[in-house]
C-alpha cells in the first residue's frame, strides 16, 4: 500500500496510506447498489401512487406530474449522490465508509467544497467511454492513483484510519491514534508555545492532549495521570512525544 508524505503548515510530516484501484472500485459498487436500490424504490413506489394501481407503466401521454414526482427524483438520486453525499459527509459516501475509505486534499486537510464539486463534474469525463475507464487507466498510471477529478480537485483517495500519523511518531508495539487534524493542532501549538502566557497554553495543551483520549495513551505512554497535566514542561513533552518530535 504506498503513501503519500506530505509536509504541513506546521511541519509535522504526515504519511498518508493512499487507496488503490481495488479500494475504489470496492466504494463506487457499494455506492452504485446503493443509488439504483434508492432510484428503483422511488420510481415503483411513485408509479403505483400515481397509477393507482399496481403497475411501473408510463401513461402513454405522461403529464408533468409523472415527470416531476416519479422520474426526476431518482435521476437526481443518481446524478447528486456522490457531489452531496461527499460535502455533507466531508469526503465520504456510505460506499467509502464501508470500504474505508475517503477523500482529502493533496496536503492532507479536508477538501473544500469547490474542490468535492469539482471532482464530481469530472465523473462525465472518467467515466469515458463506458464502465469508468478512463478513470481506471488514470489511477493505475499516475503516482498517487488518482483520477482525472482527482487531479482537476487537487484531492487524493487515502484509507480512513486514525493511526494516519507522523511516520517517526509512530512507536513499536503502540498503537497510534494521531489524525492529520490533531497533529496539525499540535504541532501549531509546539511553535507558538513561547508567546502564549502559561494559562492560556496550559489549556490549549490539555485540550489538545484530551483530543487523543487521555486513559487510552496513558496505557501508550503518551499522555500521564489527570495530576500531571498541569505543568508546563510535562504538558510540552508530552506534545512532542505524542507527534514524534524531539524534545526541545
Amino acid at each position: 500500500m504506498p503513501d503519500r508524505v506530505v509536509d504541513s503548515a506546521t511541519g509535522v510530516t504526515v504519511a498518508l496510506p493512499i487507496a488503490g484501484t481495488g479500494a475504489r472500485s470496492f466504494a463506487f459498487l457499494i455506492d452504485w447498489h446503493i443509488r439504483a436500490i434508492l432510484c428503483v424504490a422511488w420510481y415503483s413506489l411513485a408509479a403505483i401512487l400515481y397509477n393507482g394501481e399496481f403497475s411501473l407503466v408510463a401513461p402513454l401521454t405522461p403529464d408533468s406530474r409523472w415527470f416531476l414526482y416519479i422520474l426526476a427524483p431518482p435521476t437526481a438520486v443518481f446524478f447528486l449522490y456522490h457531489a452531496v453525499l461527499e460535502v455533507v459527509m466531508q469526503g465520504r459516501t456510505p460506499g467509502k465508509r464501508m470500504a474505508g475509505v475517503q477523500i482529502v486534499s493533496r496536503d492532507g486537510g479536508a477538501p473544500s467544497v469547490g474542490a468535492l464539486l469539482t471532482r464530481n463534474v469530472f465523473r462525465l469525463v472518467d467515466s469515458l467511454p463506458l464502465a469508468y475507464c478512463v478513470g481506471i487507466v488514470t489511477t493505475l498510471v499516475t503516482q498517487d492513483q488518482v483520477r482525472i477529478g482527482d487531479l482537476a480537485a487537487g484531492t487524493v483517495l487515502v484509507y480512513d484510519r486514525s493511526d494516519a500519523l507522523p511516520r517517526h511518531g509512530m512507536r513499536a508495539g503502540s498503537r497510534p491514534s494521531l489524525d492529520t487534524e490533531t497533529a496539525e493542532v499540535i504541532g501549531d501549538l509546539l511553535q507558538r508555545w513561547s508567546s502564549l502566557d502559561a494559562p492560556a497554553r496550559r489549556r490549549l495543551a490539555r485540550a489538545a492532549l484530551s483530543r487523543l483520549g487521555t486513559r487510552s495513551d496513558a496505557r501508550a505512554g503518551v499522555v500521564g495521570e489527570p495530576s500531571s497535566l498541569h505543568d508546563d514542561e510535562d504538558l510540552k513533552r508530552r506534545l512532542e512525544a505524542a507527534i514524534g518530535v524531539p524534545p526541545s
